[in-house]
């Protein structure tokens, strides 16, 4: 029987190909700009690393006190160098790690190639383990080589590529601000997006790889320089790395994992008995003001999703609700056109239930129609999401296969709902009124 109402459907579309048209137009180009607007929201608004969000969190100490708090009262959003280096001392999490934003340059081993300029991180040594970051080659370095500032680096799997041809390079020597590092670890493909672990310098989004890994106080021994947001309450006593290193100025990101409930509430515990004791040793004027997000906390607070993608899907599912009214009205007209031949139909026998079942599948062939025209301005959509969106956010968006079967069920399933009224009208009909009228 669905053999014959599909045979019935596709001669009443092939009867009116003007409407036919016009209802497949609306629904793929509303479907195809949803769907656009969907797979940019999809990949900013995603967790980055969903099987440990929960137990990552972004500690805040208030160093500045109530005149440098944000609007809603919240302390800065990165840390100075004394409360980042004593909160590593303390050690009061499972695995943590301080870090800022560096950008030294390479020298090659070869006398003939220009240095390269990289970007990376300086962190400790329990990052790795802590974000769960993958390794080609080798791994992460030791506590005892944070501790004795050992001269090693991790690099990116781009960057080993360049410098060695991508072969495991791990006890091999790197030349950085022309000073010999030892490779211990050669990362996998690793750029998280969003780069949750500091937002703060990113925005969130950064195509760019981060290409090397230094100690912290290796770097800072080093004087590799902080290349990432500095923000002050007031200028630095000392000029240089050194004064920035000894003033009240925040540019180090911050993050622990704590494995439980109870881990949480201790480390709070441990932030506020902190503060109280910088208070009393006569640092701070002001009573303690600490913030401890877990990570989707402190992503939705550093605002990390664009306001743009959010409205952009908005407006795309405002615009196909209209392209569905426009439908409904088409079908509307279209079926209640054929009232004498749903009179003659019901005369001979015909059943409400059959009625209705022919103009559904008759809707349900227009959302499939509509649905193939909306997958094709859905690739076109999404290669061009860069003319409006951010570099680094549109190259987030991605046609896969779980995107191409959403835009052909929401095709076929909102078609199918906007035929309903129609269908329902058009089963209505009253077979003695249409055969006296004709």
């Amino acid at each position: 029987m669905f053999t014959y109402y599909l045979d019935l459907a596709l001669r009443s579309l092939k009867r009116s190909p003007g409407l036919t048209v016009l209802m497949v137009l609306a629904i793929g180009f509303g479907v195809a700009a949803s769907m656009t607007s969907w797979s940019v929201f999809r990949a900013v608004s995603g967790d980055p690393i969903p099987w440990k969000s929960s137990q990552l969190f972004v500690p805040q100490v208030d160093n500045w006190g109530p005149n440098g708090r944000q609007p809603d009262g919240d302390p800065p959003n990165a840390m100075d160098y004394t409360d980042a280096t004593a909160l590593m001392r303390d050690h009061r999490a499972r695995l943590q790690s301080a870090m800022y934003q560096i950008s030294p340059s390479i020298v090659p081993a070869e006398a003939t190639k220009h240095p390269i300029n990289v970007s990376g991180h300086a962190v400790y040594g329990e990052f790795f383990p802590m974000l769960d970051v993958p390794f080609l080659y080798g791994s992460g370095w030791s506590a005892s080589d944070d501790a004795n500032r050992a001269q090693v680096v991790v690099i990116s799997s781009k960057l080993n590529q360049k410098l060695f041809g991508g072969a495991n390079s791990v006890g091999k020597t790197v030349n950085i601000e022309r000073s010999d590092y030892r490779v211990v670890g050669v990362l996998n493909d690793w750029n998280p997006q969003p780069r949750f672990y500091d937002v703060v310098n990113s925005g969130g989004f950064n195509s760019q790889y981060d290409d090397v890994f230094l100690p912290f106080q290796t770097a800072i021994q080093a004087n590799i320089q902080n290349d990432g947001n500095t923000n002050c309450n007031a200028i630095p006593k000392e000029p240089g790395f050194a004064g920035l290193q000894h003033s009240e100025c925040v540019w180090i990101a911050y993050m622990v994992e704590l494995d439980d409930a109870a881990a949480v509430t201790r480390y709070r515990d441990y932030l506020q008995g902190y503060a109280r004791e910088q208070q009393q040793a006569g640092r701070f004027s002001w009573a303690p003001n600490n913030r401890l997000r877990d990570l989707p906390a402190w992503l939705d607070n550093q605002h990390v999703v664009p306001s743009d993608t959010k409205v952009s899907l908005l407006v795309a599912l405002g615009l196909l609700l209209v392209c569905l009214v426009n439908t409904i009205g088409l079908l509307l007209a279209k079926f209640l056109r054929r009232s004498a031949e749903i009179g003659v139909r019901r005369a001979l026998g015909a059943p409400r239930k059959a009625i209705y079942l022919q103009f559904l599948t008759e809707a349900g062939m227009v959302g499939a129609a509509g649905g193939v025209l909306g997958l094709l301005l859905t690739c076109a959509g999404v290669a061009s999401v860069g003319w409006v969106m951010p570099k680094d956010i549109a190259a987030l968006a991605r046609l896969d296969v779980s995107l191409l079967v959403l835009t052909l069920l929401v095709a076929v399933i909102a078609t199918m709902l906007a035929g309903l009224y129609p269908t329902w009208r058009a089963s209505r009909v009253q077979p003695a009124w249409q055969l006296k009228s004709n």
